[in-house]
């Protein structure tokens, strides 16, 4: 009986604990980044990883810290769910360099080769062997194995330096790589940290727990840089031909560090920079960039931490610039040592015409391929005449079917997916669409694979129809879709969504880097998704032709990939430099490069040093090296002092007494900045180059272009000539800028070193800034 009471008693103690432990609030857990001095660890811990673990390192013995990801190759450190007052106590650890929360980031959303100048006869392929001896490393969505652009077959073998894995889950065997796809990983640790562990093992009809590819971007940008050979390609019928990536024999490494539908967490992206560069990738592609529309200091921003550990072990970084162009300061992925990528179109369009009943025809681009409206005229309505904001832009619920039902609808571009907008027109009872620029977008046009017969224009066209829909007592219309158009004049120009300059956290460097085509861009894609990327639309489709910087970026990948294999000895800045300075600045019809937003000539703040130009990056004659120590300098000359440097470099700098001018980075384009108080009106900056021609005695000279209107700037050079021999294949030279006075936009123009054979062309912007 006592026992039995005794029972009784201490189960209700343990009850009543539970109830009083559940009644008080838990603290709030978030995932940190930890970055950890590794020098600190003592010597008593085998590894970096039992020292995270032990009380030692977090001094609670009754909380010991579970990393998610421990970090051990571009950099040390691990992430973690911590509560608040756990992080707080990290961050007094003399071992803890830094303690960051994690964030969301997101992804920046054929023919294009030839449009670079690849050949298949001569140059870059054929001596660099379609880069078959390097890997490119995608971080992305994964990929979808099973498509004909991973196909290894004639490949040679694995290149001996490889060192990664193919990781098993749901939907992903480690038969699914080969001599092509030659390694797959997944980070999820992250991503189920912040949304719950089920967000994806529990949403299996949606994502796959493994590398394969659930939403077709990282299937899509893996194939652009490096996709095999495929005859008979096309997207219903569009852009038919032969598809290939920029290097068709390069290897392909995927790491999945995006989840479908819910975006990139900071620390998975570390984790799959810190892998790739273990496993011994050459190439990283990263088409991912913030998602809060303001650039991260460089400590903060975990591609340049990532890329900075990847760039000192001689891999090279391509990222995209972002996609909020046309708008100045809009260019994302800024350090030094990442090269930025802004989007270009090719000369390859998908035309569709708008006939009005007036007998006007109006020209706009669409890739539906479902039945068409046979010249069939139609009655035309604009619901934003009378329905207010969200019918114009055709949101959700927003139109009424009785004002729409058998009609062709305009719709305003902006708020939701373009393709989004012709699902809720077809929901509604419309039978087609006109998509309409805003001001904002100007007369820029990407191709959709709309769900029904639509057609995007630009914002001139669609103030013309609007006006034509307002005063005619029964407006009409058709849509004509005429298919691919090859050839198109003038090609490229800049892309409107492309990210623009300055660079919003050192005017002093020029980003974007440079453009490469990301406009209508055809690639392989997944089965998991429909070409559109909506929940209701169940196509299939091989191949999905898409548009943004994240197209741009692994065609520089491609690139890099192909110089790497070519010159092994080069490095990523000396990479970088020579797709730079051979960039061109001129379209098909040897005219400037145009802003597509504007119809104006475009600036180096939106192209940076010009289009990528693969026929002239395999000899540069020249180029502007860099290495740690300038990179470090650089951060000096900004105002990070040496802890903060080190949470990038991951080892202990030391910033000299006497600041230098930023503008002093040995960077291909030069980027001068003024104080718009200060009486200053004129700077030196220093460079230096190395001759890596085929010529080792080479004379080049040196000439200034200035655009028309910039009277008011003055470049001289010293010296004007640089002699390179046998045992002086570097040389040094000053620029010196000077300006007449503060303008209200940037100035610039041109230096071009030649020696007859090549043009080694850098862009020099002016700029004046108020001072913080």
């Amino acid at each position: 009986m006592a026992s039995s009471s005794l029972s009784l008693f201490l189960s209700f103690l343990l009850t009543l604990t539970l109830s009083l432990t559940n009644s008080f609030p838990q603290p709030e857990r978030k995932t940190y980044i930890v970055r950890v001095n590794p020098r600190a660890k003592p010597t008593i811990f085998t590894s970096h990883s039992h020292w995270y673990a032990s009380s030692a390192f977090s001094s609670d013995s009754s909380q010991p810290i579970t990393p998610l990801h421990v970090y051990d190759t571009v950099f040390h450190g691990f992430s973690a769910s911590l509560d608040q007052t756990q992080a707080d106590s990290l961050r007094q650890n003399p071992s803890v360099l830094a303690v960051y929360e994690d964030r969301v980031r997101h992804l920046h959303t054929t023919r294009s080769p030839q449009f670079l100048g690849l050949r298949t006869q001569l140059g870059l392929w054929s001596l660099s062997d379609y880069g078959s001896d390097v890997v490119v490393g995608v971080l992305d969505t994964g990929v979808w194995p099973e498509r004909r652009s991973f196909s290894d077959r004639n490949l040679p073998p694995v290149p001996a330096t490889w060192r990664g894995e193919c990781e098993t889950g749901p939907g992903f065997s480690a038969s699914a790589c080969n001599k092509k796809l030659v390694g797959a990983r997944f980070f999820s640790k992250g991503h189920s940290a912040k949304y719950g562990k089920d967000a994806v093992a529990g949403n299996a009809s949606v994502e796959f727990l493994s590398p394969r590819d659930a939403d077709g971007h990282g299937t899509h940008t893996a194939t652009t840089a490096a996709g095999s050979i495929a005859f008979d390609a096309n997207f219903s019928g569009y852009a038919a031909g032969v598809a290939k990536g920029v290097a068709p024999k390069a290897r392909v490494a995927a790491y999945k560090v995006c989840w479908k539908n819910q975006g990139c967490l900071d620390s998975d992206i570390l984790a799959g920079f810190d892998k790739a560069v273990s496993d011994g990738v050459n190439v990283i592609s990263v088409s991912i960039g913030g998602g809060d529309g303001v650039a991260s200091p460089y400590y903060l921003d975990p591609i340049a931490v990532g890329s900075y550990g990847a760039n000192s072990r001689g891999v090279f970084v391509a990222t995209s610039a972002g996609n909020d162009g046309p708008s100045p300061l809009s260019v994302t992925n800024l350090a030094p040592w990442l090269t930025t990528v802004g989007a270009g179109t090719i000369d390859r369009s998908f035309l569709a015409e708008i006939v009005l009943g007036d007998g006007r025809k109006f020209s706009g681009v669409s890739l539906y391929a479902g039945k068409p409206l046979s010249d069939k005229m139609l009655s035309i309505v604009y619901p934003g005449r009378t329905g207010g904001l969200s019918a114009s832009l055709c949101m959700e619920n927003s139109l009424d079917p009785k004002a729409v039902a058998g009609k062709i609808v305009i719709c305003d571009r902006g708020s939701s997916p373009r393709v989004a907008k012709g699902l809720v027109v077809r929901d509604a009872g419309g039978v087609g669409m006109i998509l309409a620029n805003g001001a904002t977008n100007g007369e820029g046009l990407v191709g959709d694979a709309h769900v029904l017969p639509a057609c995007a224009i630009g914002a001139n066209e669609g103030d013309v129809i609007k006006s034509y829909v307002t005063s005619s007592a029964n407006p009409i219309a058709t849509i004509v879709f005429k298919g691919t158009l090859v050839g198109v004049k003038p090609a490229p120009v800049v892309a409107s969504f492309s990210a623009r300059g300055p660079n919003g956290l050192s005017p002093e460097l020029l980003k974007p880097d440079l453009i490469a085509p990301g406009v209508n861009i055809l690639a392989a894609w997944t089965d998991a998704a429909g070409p559109t990327g909506l929940e209701t639309d169940s196509r299939k489709t091989e191949f999905n032709i898409l548009s943004g910087t994240s197209m741009a970026c692994p065609h520089v990948s491609g690139a890099a990939a192909l110089l790497k294999s070519a010159h092994p000895d080069w490095s990523p800045a000396a990479i970088r430099s020579a797709m730079m300075t051979t960039a061109g600045v001129n379209d098909n019809q040897n005219e400037q490069l145009v802003d597509e937003a504007t119809d104006h000539v475009a600036t180096p703040l939106d192209f940076g040093a010009g289009h990528l130009n693969l026929a002239r990056a395999l000899d540069p004659g020249l180029v502007y090296d860099l290495g740690d120590a300038d990179y470090v300098s650089f951060l000096c000359a900004i105002g990070y002092d040496a802890r903060t440097i080190q949470v990038i470099t991951h080892v202990p700098v030391t910033c000299p007494r006497r600041k230098q001018l930023a503008e002093n980075l040995n960077y291909p384009s030069i980027s001068v900045v003024f104080s718009q108080t200060s009486g200053s009106r004129s700077k030196t900056v220093l460079r230096t180059v190395t001759n890596v021609g085929t010529k080792p005695e080479a004379i080049y000279n040196a000439k200034v272009d200035l655009a028309s209107g910039m009277d008011g700037l003055k470049v001289a050079v010293r010296p004007e000539t640089l002699s390179f021999t046998k045992a002086a294949r570097k040389q040094s030279f000053a620029v010196t800028v000077t300006a007449a006075g503060p303008t209200s936009t940037p100035v610039y123009g041109y230096l071009v070193w030649s020696d007859g054979e090549h043009e080694v062309r850098s862009p020099i912007v002016v700029s004046w800034v108020q001072p913080m």
